[in-house]
């Protein structure tokens, strides 16, 4: 099922591709900066699976990206990039440990509490921006620094696959029809590849087996399903639900590292947003890594978009999601879920008229196109989630189900 989807989403793009004649689409550059742009959305992502799945709601995820990203700056201008990284995770886990604090241990409302930490962490970078970085007459003001911003740091440099890259980039610049399309999103793969997207890679690799595969993984996620139950079996709910969150922390504050090391400093407001996003990715890819990795990868593919090409290429996706809803349309006709169906299809032919009516697409819609794809998708999907039982519910050791 897999490999026929993603068959199918390479046809569609392909076909997409010769019709509005924008290359860019499925051009290795493209699908680089993708890439780029789906890693922290995806860490952010993987750090709410942690929390949610061992029963804890982690609307603070971007808080701990923001954490997580001063963090790394503080360091990684003085001691390197990889020195950021590991600050980043600590400064991330940090976050989620008082978030482990205030609704494990004092029963806070996980919303609140998640409200709270965005709230309390942007605060916090910004003061300590203004003294450590923005300091008259400090040494990081000697470097560069400020308050908005870290001195830089140095650079990771990316990889890229010998032969290999070079051989699927003169198939790609051929432009035949899915051969060199495929050919340009494989190259991705291979090329200008930064050391951190493998890390995150092994990470939702590691994430499903320990999960999905160890007793570990069972033992936690039941405490998202059934705590009282697991506690009766002799399970300590609190500890691997401090775990859970300590881990979700350090994961979106991986995510706040790998913006930092990207344009290698701290800057305020350089988070975006992301964590959210990560939160979106979360709950459609149903708090699975495999989903969770797929999320991320449509909405850096559409941040990408908006980002390198503008009006003209996010025009062309109406039609690929005109597309992509007409064959959504006929499955659920074919499942008998007619009303669906039908609803889908009229959206198919409304975008495909915006498309036919237009040539590009306004600046502010532009922009906002991640976002839109976000609620698009979440509405699409919304009826095939399934949450886990007890996530959100307030736990007390010995208490009845």
């Amino acid at each position: 099922m897999a490999l026929l989807l993603v068959a199918g989403a390479l046809l569609l793009l392909s076909l997409v591709r010769v019709i509005t004649d924008e290359n860019s689409l499925t051009g290795t550059d493209q699908w680089v900066s993708a890439m780029t742009f789906a890693v922290p959305i995806g860490l952010a992502g993987l750090g709410g699976l942690w929390a949610e799945r061992s029963g804890v709601i982690n609307i603070g995820l971007e808080g701990m990206m923001m954490l997580g990203l001063f963090a790394a700056g503080w360091i990684g201008w003085q001691h390197g990039p990889w020195a950021a990284v590991a600050a980043g995770i600590v400064g991330g886990a940090l976050g989620g440990l008082v978030h482990a604090v205030a609704t494990v241990t004092f029963g806070v409302d996980h919303i609140v509490s998640g409200v709270a930490i965005n709230i309390l962490a942007l605060g916090v970078v910004q003061f300590l921006a203004k003294q450590w970085f923005g300091g008259e007459g400090s040494e990081a003001a000697a470097a560069g620094g400020n308050d908005k911003q870290s001195p830089p740091m140095e650079r990771i440099e990316p990889f890229s696959v010998p032969g290999l890259s070079d051989w699927l980039g003169d198939l790609a610049d051929k432009h035949w029809f899915l051969v060199s399309d495929t050919a340009g999103i494989a190259r991705a793969l291979v090329h200008n590849v930064s050391w951190l997207t493998v890390l995150a890679v092994l990470l939702f690799v590691g994430t499903y087996l320990l999960l999905w595969r160890t007793s570990f993984g069972l033992r936690l996620r039941s405490c998202g399903e059934n705590p009282q139950a697991t506690e009766s079996l002799g399970v300590n709910v609190y500890l691997y639900k401090y775990l859970a969150l300590a881990v979700s922390g350090g994961l979106a504050g991986l995510g706040g590292a790998y913006l930092a090391v990207l344009i290698r400093m701290y800057q305020d407001g350089q988070t975006g947003g992301r964590g959210y996003l990560g939160l979106a990715t979360m709950i459609f890819g149903n708090w699975r890594p495999g989903g969770v990795a797929a999320g991320a990868g449509l909405f850096g593919f559409m941040d990408a978009l908006q980002t390198r090409g503008g009006g003209a290429v996010v025009h062309a996706t109406l039609l690929l999601f005109a597309l992509l809803l007409l064959g959504l349309s006929v499955w659920q006709y074919l499942r008998g879920r007619r009303v669906v169906a039908f609803a889908l299809a009229g959206t198919a032919v409304l975008l495909w008229a915006w498309y036919a009516a237009t040539d590009t697409m306004p600046l502010e819609l532009v922009t906002a196109s991640p976002y839109l794809t976000t609620l698009l998708v979440l509405t699409l999907f919304a009826q095939r989630l399934r949450v886990p039982r007890a996530v959100g519910k307030p736990y007390r050791r010995g208490q009845d189900s």
